[in-house]
């Protein structure tokens, strides 16, 4: 058991330097790579999700751009619709306007013809008076004279 002993003791003395030269280039490794290469994964990282945010951001600020062209354009739309139910407006009340000057004139028209009938009626009626009663006096003269120069039977036939 002494001679394992010692067999491990110079074992273990053997391994020292070996222990160390690791050591040292655990320590070289850790600061000649490791450190610069975790330097510039973090920085890649920062960056990518710098420009994942700066690209959500860019998102939502195309969304929110979109949102505003989107309540322009229908308030832009509400404004026009506006404007022609206006000009609608005004073209029934210009109609209306035009088909109530139309019947006054007509009424009126109509009102002009009915006293210029109710006149010539009156004038016609005034005229077929006089003629009447002239005519009716030719007749009773011609029927009088033709009585007189004919007989007259009275009674049947």
């Amino acid at each position: 058991m002494e001679q394992t002993l010692k067999q491990l003791g110079e074992l273990l003395l053997g391994s020292i330097p070996t222990v160390v030269l690791l050591l040292a280039l655990y320590g070289l490794y850790h600061v000649l790579l490791h450190k610069p290469l975790e330097a510039i994964l973090a920085e890649r990282r920062k960056r990518t999700q710098g420009a994942v945010e700066q690209a959500r951001a860019d998102i939502a600020l195309a969304a929110s751009r979109a949102s505003e062209y989107e309540i322009r354009l229908r308030d832009a739309r509400l404004a026009v619709f506006k404007a022609l139910d206006g000009r609608r407006k005004q073209a029934v009340e210009a109609r209306a306007a035009a088909v109530a000057q139309a019947r006054e004139r007509a009424q009126q028209q109509i009102a002009e013809a009915k006293t210029r009938l109710e006149q010539e009626t009156a004038a016609a009626r005034n005229t077929l008076g006089a003629t009447s009663d002239s005519i009716a006096s030719q007749i009773i003269q011609t029927v009088l004279q033709s009585a007189g120069s004919a007989p007259v039977s009275v009674g049947g036939r």
